[in-house]
């Protein structure tokens, strides 16, 4: 098993840039996430490159030192914003190794959630409608017991994405009271994962606020869950 302990500069002899007048290395903050944390068996590192070095190179780099992170589908956020391959580091960035994932007034707790407290959020004399959505762990999945839940987020990068959703609920629909908020950490089969509360002067648009609400949080924030159950511990998409 390799160390985190990053190797001689591995992406310096690769680098177009660091050929003639190659500048001196600087370093960059490594943080995995969800089963890369675990497949490594720890967090965080420091990590050099040259000053020019693309993502790319430095994926290229980890896949060398690391052959476990080989073929695995790595989503790759400095200082919080994915980028793409081509993005170049300077040095001194904070770099966060993402496995996929399934992204008013938002919150990420590790306490116990009460929908009532989502209601009262966005309850209004003027409002005819509230709908709220409660997502609960299942004692099964595909044909196996589940005993219960990991949750892991992102949160530098969640709370921006769920509060994208809020507004992109506010221009599609005209609602503003909308309550978003999702459990991390372990939970037992039955508690609540998360509870989505949108109130409207009218049902229709509630109830169809309410649904993109949790189709877009599967869709473009960070979070992801451990299922440990009869079956192997694994992690899947939140």
């Amino acid at each position: 098993m390799p160390s985190l302990s990053p190797p001689p500069p591995p992406p310096l002899s690769q680098s177009k840039q660091a050929g003639r007048g190659r500048r001196d290395p600087v370093k960059v903050s490594l943080r995995f996430f969800a089963r890369y944390r675990e497949l490594l068996k720890q967090g965080e590192t420091e990590w050099e490159v040259q000053p020019g070095t693309t993502l790319g190179q430095l994926r290229s780099s980890l896949e060398r030192a690391f052959p476990q992170l080989q073929g695995q589908p790595l989503l790759i956020a400095v200082n919080g914003e994915c980028q793409e391959a081509d993005f170049i580091l300077r040095g001194g960035e904070e770099v966060n190794i993402l496995p996929p994932f399934s992204g008013g007034d938002v919150e990420l707790t590790d306490k116990p959630i009460d929908p009532r407290e989502a209601i009262n959020k966005v309850s209004k004399d003027g409002h005819g409608a509230v709908v709220t959505f409660l997502g609960t762990v299942r004692n099964e999945s595909q044909g196996q017991r589940v005993y219960y839940l990991e949750y892991e987020a992102f949160a530098q990068m969640a709370m921006p994405k769920m509060n994208q959703i809020v507004d992109e609920i506010r221009t599609r629909w005209g609602i503003e009271d909308v309550s978003i908020t999702h459990r991390l950490g372990r939970l037992e089969v039955g508690e609540i994962s998360v509870v989505i509360a949108v109130a409207s002067p009218h049902r229709q648009e509630a109830f169809a606020a309410c649904r993109y609400a949790i189709d877009r949080l599967k869709e473009i924030v960070p979070l992801w869950k451990k299922e440990v159950g009869e079956a192997e511990e694994h992690w899947a998409e939140g």
